[in-house]
């Protein structure tokens, strides 16, 4: 039985981090993924381009070359996945992590291929697999996505934008541009200040001009074959034409896994506990990096400010040797 010094859960930037980091010390180590190599990344939409330069996103001081201002989605993609390439990192793909569980010191992991034992555990897996749910009636209905990659299949379509996030505002301006009639419904009373700030005015200009239509400080009561009906900041209820609708609502991390992996659960925006100064959990060797260590509250961590994650890790673990 091969018993691994560190199984990491996840392929994104900051799970291949760790991994170089293990490797750099001569760590026995295996990435498990369930998708391809920073899958997260993978299904953003296709012309996204990142808030960080290059140099941000950059891991183990290997250089981000792109001649854009802003790395966009293909060439995080091939920085990434070529450092995978470059640097043979062991990884497994497809393969999703099931159940992790501990046995004394040692960690037992099952997969949906095989299981594995491991001394260590990093869960860095992201939380862009669970759609934040608006919980409205008719939100299972084929034409409501919570995902969105590219603006062509909704030209001439009549199009409702949930949010006013950076996906909400991409997704409204896209569409509208390839010929869709686009209305965003928004609870807040403005576009969140959080948006790109080269995209920020552009939206607000759209919905100023009137191409774009924002009911502001409204909430969606439900979702029909062919309408939604929603609330506006008067408290009327209205009906609207709707052929699709695209709920930006935000990602969750996946805190069944968690949970059920002993992880202690904190608060209203269910913040997993660790130690802040070595990253490891409540349960013993078992840490997280990356994003998942924010709980709900997503917004907190990224990829350029939990870089550092990986060396914190690797550091405790080799302390304990």
């Amino acid at each position: 039985m091969e018993i691994l010094d560190i199984l990491i859960i996840g392929a994104g930037p900051i799970g291949l981090n760790c991994a170089l980091e293990a490797k750099k010390n001569n760590l026995n180590y295996l990435i498990i993924e369930k998708g391809t190599i920073v899958n997260s990344l993978y299904n953003y939409p296709l012309y996204m381009k990142f808030f960080s330069t290059a140099d941000k996103l950059e891991i183990d001081e290997i250089p981000f070359i792109t001649t854009a201002p802003k790395p966009g989605r293909q060439d995080a993609l091939e920085y990434y996945q070529g450092i995978a390439r470059q640097k043979n990192i062991n990884i497994n793909l497809y393969e999703k992590v099931l159940e992790v569980s501990k046995d004394e010191d040692i960690f037992q992991i099952e997969t949906s291929k095989s299981k594995y034992f491991a001394k260590n555990v990093i869960i860095s897996t992201g939380f862009y697999d669970i759609p934040n749910l608006m919980k409205v009636s008719g939100e299972n209905l084929e034409k409501v996505g919570h995902y969105y990659t590219e603006p062509y299949p909704y030209a001439k379509q009549k199009i409702v934008v949930i949010g006013s996030s950076n996906s909400s505002v991409d997704a409204a301006l896209e569409t509208y541009r390839k010929g869709a009639e686009v209305t965003m419904i928004i609870r807040n009373s403005e576009i969140a200040p959080n948006v790109k700030y080269w995209v920020k005015p552009d939206i607000e200009n759209r919905i100023a001009e009137g191409n774009i239509t924002a009911h502001f400080n409204s909430e969606l009561i439900e979702i029909k074959e062919n309408s939604v009906i929603f609330k506006d900041e008067n408290g009327k209820i209205n009906e609207i034409e709707n052929d699709f609708v695209l709920a930006m609502t935000g990602y969750l991390p996946d805190f069944d896994f968690l949970k059920n992996s002993g992880i202690d659960l904190q608060g209203d925006c269910l913040q997993p506990f660790y130690n802040k100064e070595t990253m490891e959990t409540n349960v013993p060797n078992l840490y997280l990096a990356g994003v998942v260590c924010g709980g709900k509250d997503t917004h907190l961590w990224f990829i350029e400010n939990s870089r550092i994650h990986a060396k914190i890790i690797v550091e405790d673990i080799l302390s304990k040797n």
